[in-house]
């Protein structure tokens, strides 16, 4: 197919132009018998064919020569071992002290309580520009059971609502909190320190 240079051709009114169709030319014999012979499906099945022919001659062959293996004519008979009477000397019985020694034996274990934090937890789960925004965050965390706050801040980039929960005493009531909430697909949460 000949390459066309569309953008040397101009701005012309040729949409309005209409040029002559052609005639289709009817595709010859030999074009056709060539599309019959190229059919894939026609390939898939000659070509399955012949593995379905390759293995059955195998199968038959290997069918056909099971009978005709020479027999060997001299049969070793495998030897008997001989004991030596000068080999190497029993191994004496091993005594294990420690087996006898662990059942009474007790390790003492000095337990030290984890110390507390003083310092407690918030979780902050979104920050919006309105107040309905922040509302709407508050009303998803109320229907999984926790109470949420909504805190306003000023700054310079102007009034900010902020979602936040706590205070928590321990990090690890925050993060039980944080789970149960991305299991309703509130995935924004993160754990501070309270310090407001």
């Amino acid at each position: 197919m000949t390459q066309r240079d569309y953008v040397s051709r101009g701005k012309t009114n040729s949409a309005n132009k209409k040029k002559p169709q052609k005639a289709k030319k009817q595709p010859s014999k030999s074009h056709a018998k060539a599309a019959e012979q190229n059919n894939p499906q026609m390939l898939l099945w000659i070509r399955l064919g012949v593995v379905i022919a390759l293995l059955l001659g195998f199968a038959f062959w290997l069918w056909s020569i099971k009978d005709k293996a020479p027999e060997p004519d001299n049969i070793v008979e495998p030897a008997i071992a001989v004991k030596n009477e000068d080999g190497l000397p029993e191994l004496p019985e091993e005594e294990w002290n420690y087996i006898k020694s662990l059942p009474g034996y007790e390790v003492e274990v000095d337990e030290t309580e984890a110390s507390k934090s003083d310092k407690r937890y918030l979780m902050q789960c979104a920050s919006f520009r309105t107040r309905a925004q922040a509302e709407e965050m508050k009303a998803k965390i109320a229907f999984q059971g926790f109470e949420a706050l909504i805190r306003s801040a000023s700054g310079k980039n102007g009034d900010w609502f902020k979602v936040i929960l706590g205070p928590f005493d321990a990090k690890r009531d925050a993060e039980r909190t944080r789970h149960a909430l991305r299991r309703a697909n509130i995935t924004t949460c993160q754990i501070w320190f309270w310090n407001l």
